[in-house]
């Protein structure tokens, strides 16, 4: 028996944060979609991070350009920062863009650019979280940018001043204030800290990423599990064999995250990502010594935050491919330094958990219409920001689908800057 191919008015690739946002908001729209995944909504790289709503990241990700930075990185023993040579190798490319764009004169105009996403990213969030009931989960507190070396606290003073002209918060904290704010500290190892106030948290962003998946199918949306690489494009219809049955659309929207570039090739558009990997691991308290806030030890790259499963360690940048073995030295030697700065019990996953950042040389996402084809879309490579960008990126993105003013200006994001 032959099953009726079934129609939706658009087909969304990719269940993680970013796709479920544009789902959501193009549902909001009167769109009727499909949102598809090959596993269930929110289990990659929107689970792993570490719960940052980063409302006070309004400068891109730079590649480091003083000599003494990079002479540490090139030594490969960096917590922060590590690499496989020969994955180097072939990122060389890729490295020299991203070097190329840091400049500060470029880091300036990519900030600008960037910046109306980053000042939604909250209010943007709080929209769904209170529709989808998840409100419980937030907290509204910020986090601690912790310093182990005193001159290296002085110069992030430094920078925390220039950084006043956007409207961000902060507090410079004195180890007494420190330990008063988090007393489960070890405070010994710890000169100081900038506390950035205004970024919201999250204890779950799995399941936030879940919930809001919930309510999109709650409202009448459509969720399937199916293998986007089936997907083919017939004229001005895109089909979708599935378990369940085919589905066609006139447009089709990717955001398939890590996986986006391989999925674009099939199409003719290629892209320069890079992969910033990251592991986490969980770990039980110790006589209940939590984090009260999410924290970031400054020199070694990794963040400290009290989750729903246990007190969550996700580490700095491992430059490798994206499907490359995992290697346990930076999770390992992060996990020497937390416990000199906090109790940490034992490890109560089996395994490290890894997930890559898809990451463009200008570190800023692919936004908006593909050049060639006028019914595909593109949303993807947020770098170290996806789940604070997915709202508002799914709102940008369904305002220029349904014909409606942007909120901001989509050229800084188009697929055809490369």
């Amino acid at each position: 028996m032959t099953t009726a191919t079934r129609q939706t008015d658009v087909i969304v690739l990719g269940a993680g944060i970013i796709g479920v946002s544009v789902a959501l908001h193009l549902q909001e729209r009167g769109r009727t979609v499909l949102l598809v995944d090959r596993g269930e909504p929110g289990a990659e790289t929107s689970h792993g991070n570490a719960g940052l709503i980063e409302r006070s990241s309004v400068v891109p990700y730079a590649f480091p350009r003083d000599l003494a930075t990079l002479a540490a990185f090139a030594s490969n023993r960096s917590i922060a920062v590590r690499y496989r040579p020969a994955t180097l190798l072939r990122m060389a490319p890729w490295l020299a863009r991203y070097w190329w764009n840091s400049a500060p004169d470029r880091l300036d105009r990519l900030g600008r650019a960037i910046l109306p996403l980053i000042e939604r990213s909250i209010s943007e969030h709080r929209h769904w979280t209170k529709a989808a009931g998840t409100e419980a989960l937030m907290r509204g507190e910020g986090w601690i940018e912790l310093y182990r070396n005193p001159r290296a606290l002085e110069q992030a003073i430094r920078t925390a001043t220039e950084l006043q002209r956007y409207g961000l918060t902060y507090d410079v904290l004195e180890p007494d204030a420190l330990r008063s704010r988090e007393p489960a500290l070890l405070s010994a190892a710890v000169a100081g800290a900038l506390h950035w106030r205004d970024p919201v948290t999250v204890s779950d962003p799995g399941a936030v990423t879940r919930a809001y998946a919930e309510l999109f199918c709650a409202r009448g949306g459509a969720l399937t599990k199916a293998d986007a690489f089936a997907l083919r494009n017939e004229g001005t219809e895109w089909h979708l064999p599935t378990d369940a049955g085919n589905w066609q659309a006139p447009e089709l929207v990717v955001a398939l995250g890590p996986w986006s570039g391989d999925f674009c090739e099939r199409f003719g558009y290629r892209f320069p990502i890079g992969f910033k990997r990251g592991y986490h691991m969980h770990y039980e308290a110790v006589d209940e010594a939590t984090p009260q806030h999410p924290l970031c030890d400054a020199q070694a790259g990794f963040v400290l935050s009290q989750m729903r499963r246990g007190i969550r360690l996700t580490t700095g940048i491992e430059l490798a491919g994206r499907d490359e073995p995992s290697d346990s030295w930076q999770l390992d030697r992060a996990e020497q330094i937390a416990r000199r700065i906090m109790p940490l019990g034992r490890r109560l996953d089996a395994e490290p958990w890894r997930g890559a950042r898809p990451c463009l040389p200008d570190m800023l996402p692919v936004i908006g219409r593909a050049p060639r084809h006028r019914n595909l879309w593109f949303a993807f490579g947020h770098a170290h920001h996806g789940f604070t960008l997915g709202p508002a990126t799914g709102r940008l993105l369904a305002e220029a689908m349904t014909g409606l003013p942007t909120f901001c200006d989509l050229e800084p994001f188009a697929a055809d800057r490369f």
